[in-house]
């Protein structure tokens, strides 16, 4: 028998094709709550054919967390165990097991197990933790985008962690991600001190090609008192890196690459990316340099923050054509047969191999 009641709460808006999946992976809990935002689809009907509780609200202006909110308000007072999910993430089966076994009554938060990409052969690509399990009446979400729970409970807040929940993201990349840029501006506008949408909104005028306001934005968050997240940190000074890259900058491209190594030299990414720099500028004794100073580092981190290019083919492939053109055809050849092992149907790679072999035989 259950020690708890659970409840799956979510938004969706025009998801018929995820809902008889979502479903199966989530009706494990007691009740599945979801608040559909105005969809022209079959969604409403298809979830009311699983029993799931659903409520249709259009929200004008849009915000995500007033969405979250209105979701998580569907969900009985009573409930022990609030699950926000989307309806293109799916649990690996025995999550509620899983849940039960962990959970006690003085916990409020639950951080688990969260491959955000994964690739064709369903290979997480990046993974890294997230805390959207909860109790019920101690949290309400805040932010227009990029929301976020947060605590309001009178007791102390206490969160613990677990790698035995996991749940796999499958999104569907033609939706627009269109209304994220005027959100994140409202959010930072609504609060300007929170350092996580600073850097987000960096991150968004970056994606847009907005160089000069990215860099803006970015200094400011590395200058906001509550920016103490290396990672995070790191990750603004690379993304600066970026814009002056675009720029053409490229003595104040290195610069903040540098910045980055120093604030998290335990992280790959800014190695890797100096390396990438360096590649584009055809200077191969650097190239070789920062992957190899890249390949120290052996833990790859729980962290949303990772680039997939650190830790797939990248370096191998950088490192391959490095050596080529710096006539060391023997390592470049032990470089290309990493990389293919990493990316064994590329056909870049393979035809890279074609014409290294040959050089190494002259």
């Amino acid at each position: 028998m259950n020690k708890y009641k659970v409840c799956v709460y979510a938004i969706c808006k025009n998801e018929e094709k995820y809902v008889d999946k979502w479903y199966e992976s989530m009706k494990e809990a007691d009740e599945i709550y979801v608040l559909d935002t105005g969809s022209t689809d079959n969604t409403v009907e298809k979830l009311k054919k699983h029993n799931i509780h659903v409520k249709k609200h259009i929200i004008n202006p849009w915000r995500f967390d007033k969405a979250r909110n209105e979701s998580l308000e569907m969900v009985p007072k009573d409930t022990d165990i609030c699950v926000c999910t989307d309806l293109d993430e799916v649990f690996a089966p025995g999550w509620r097991d899983n849940l039960e076994k962990i959970w006690s009554n003085n916990i409020t938060r639950l951080a688990y197990n969260y491959n955000w990409l994964l690739d064709e052969n369903n290979t997480p690509k990046v993974n890294f933790y997230i805390e959207k399990i909860h109790n019920r009446c101690d949290y309400i979400w805040t932010h227009p985008v990029h929301e976020t729970l947060k605590y309001i409970g009178s007791k102390k807040e206490i969160k613990i962690y677990t790698d035995n929940i996991t749940v796999n993201h499958y999104p569907d990349n033609t939706k627009s991600r269109s209304n994220y840029l005027p959100l994140l501006e409202l959010s930072v506008k609504e609060d300007p001190e929170d350092d996580r949408n600073m850097h987000y909104l960096g991150r968004e005028y970056m994606y847009y090609g907005k160089w000069n306001k990215s860099i803006d934005t970015l200094i400011k968050h590395l200058n906001l008192k509550t920016a103490t997240w290396k990672d995070e940190r790191c990750a603004s000074m690379r993304f600066i890196a970026r814009d002056y890259q675009h720029l053409k900058r490229y003595d104040e491209a290195r610069m903040w690459l540098d910045k980055a190594i120093n604030e998290a030299p335990y992280l790959r990414d800014p190695f890797v990316e100096r390396a990438l720099l360096e590649y584009s500028l055809n200077n191969y004794k650097d190239v070789i340099y920062y992957c190899n100073e890249a390949l120290k580092i052996k833990k790859h981190l729980k962290t949303y923050i990772n680039e997939t290019f650190s830790w797939d083919y990248t370096i191998y492939d950088l490192l391959s054509i490095a050596y080529f053109y710096e006539k060391d055809f023997k390592k470049s050849l032990e470089n290309i047969k990493k990389a293919i092992e990493l990316e064994p149907t590329n056909e870049r790679l393979l035809n890279n191999l074609k014409i290294i072999k040959e050089s190494n035989q002259l």
